[in-house]
């Protein structure tokens, strides 16, 4: 029978994206364990219908929407009995992120709306359970150097970060000589290059493995998730670009892995699903009986591990570069890339074009050096218009 260490306390949960798959996931967690966490903020965007649901199950002191009007949306749902609070726009999703009693905001937001909440939280003193990578591949100095200031705990909840950070617990980090993040390959892995013009948004969106959202599983088939991952990373773990590598490994078994200076390798294995590393995070450093099923070792006819290939995958190569360059440059690949997913999905630009997109918007970018927080806000607004302008001259 499984019982928990009684020195576990009930841990007070803010979810920044609750409507999406990682906040979806995260609260079948708590449904799962009401014994160990409860809700005291759900944050979404415009999807109220939903967050109207699991506010009705959840009962969080505070729901945050996007703007006025899905927040007048919200409360004509939840209707006047309704002992939840509803705030809406950045003081809202300030609020979200400081709220008194949370122990862990998990920031699971798509895109660089993620930053300043995180942000935030820090600055409040709460543990941050990462799913949002932009906030680190936009800003990974400021972020880290905040949470080192405030003593604040960053753990990881994408499945390569957590796998990282669960190979490197009981070592030490001055042995690491190596990061080695695991990719499926998306989609097109085999696919050749000839026909990456002629993809559609609709193959694009059919991930082999995962479930997730429309914006990282594009990214996932373009191979820039795995770039962010890597600027991720690098942040994350305090290490050198020079010392992440990145191997296709399209069975998804294993999630990344860890070399060590005696020539040992740890990896961390398990099924692609999302829950294991999001109820690692919010039980961290316990673990939770998921009930999970184990990868079929003796049905699993081969894992197998190649060498990504830049020139299929350009976004992966122009990560790399905005990794070893730094300063205000991430954060140019990244919002570059948000407007070109966007413009993917909304059949304005072909599948190849979005490589090109982000490519222009860096080299059209004048790096700022030892930028601040608002050079770098600068230079993702001004990434975001250079992209745009490049999606309606297409």
């Amino acid at each position: 029978m499984y019982t928990i260490e009684t020195e576990r306390q009930m841990k007070h949960l803010s979810i920044l994206g609750a409507t999406g798959s990682i906040g979806r996931n995260a609260l079948r967690i708590v449904d799962m364990f009401p014994q160990h966490f409860t809700i005291k903020v759900l944050a979404a965007k415009t999807n109220t219908d939903l967050l109207a649901a699991q506010i009705n199950q959840f009962a969080p002191q505070l729901a945050i929407v996007f703007d006025a009007e899905s927040a007048q949306r919200l409360k004509q749902a939840l209707g006047a009995d309704t002992k939840t609070e509803i705030l809406y726009g950045d003081e809202g999703y300030r609020a979200a992120a400081s709220c008194d009693g949370v122990d862990i905001v998990l920031t699971a937001v798509v895109g660089a709306a993620g930053l300043k909440p995180t942000l935030a939280a820090i600055e409040a003193g709460k543990t941050i359970a990462l799913a949002n990578k932009e906030t680190l591949v936009m800003a990974g100095e400021i972020v880290t150097r905040s949470a080192a200031r405030k003593g604040v705990r960053i753990l990881p909840v994408d499945s390569e970060h957590s796998a990282i950070f669960q190979c490197l617990q009981g070592h030490r980090k001055a042995d690491l000589t190596r990061i080695l993040l695991t990719a499926s390959g998306g989609p097109f892995l085999d696919l050749p290059l000839d026909q990456f013009q002629h993809i559609s948004a609709a193959q694009a969106l059919n991930h082999p493995n995962w479930d997730m959202g429309p914006k990282i599983t594009i990214d996932s088939a373009t191979l820039m998730n795995k770039g962010l991952e890597v600027l991720e990373a690098k942040s994350l773990f305090n290490v050198s670009e020079d010392q992440i590598e990145v191997v296709i490994h399209p069975q998804s078994i294993i999630h990344s892995m860890v070399a060590y200076q005696d020539g040992a390798v740890m990896a961390q294995l398990g099924i692609p699903d999302m829950k294991s590393a999001i109820a690692y995070a919010l039980s961290f450093p316990q673990r939770l009986p998921l009930n999970q099923p184990l990868p079929d070792f003796s049905g699993q006819q081969d894992l197998t591990f190649q060498k990504p290939d830049f020139a299929k995958f350009p976004c992966l190569n122009l990560a790399f570069q905005a990794c070893r360059v730094g300063k205000t440059l991430p954060a140019v690949l990244n919002a570059a890339n948000e407007v070109a997913v966007n413009a993917f999905l909304d059949h304005k630009i072909s599948f190849t074009a979005i490589a090109r997109i982000v490519q222009q918007a860096m080299e059209a970018h004048s790096i700022h050096t030892n930028p601040a927080l608002s050079d770098i806000l600068s230079a993702d607004q001004e990434a975001r218009q250079k992209a745009a302008d490049l999606v309606a001259g297409v």
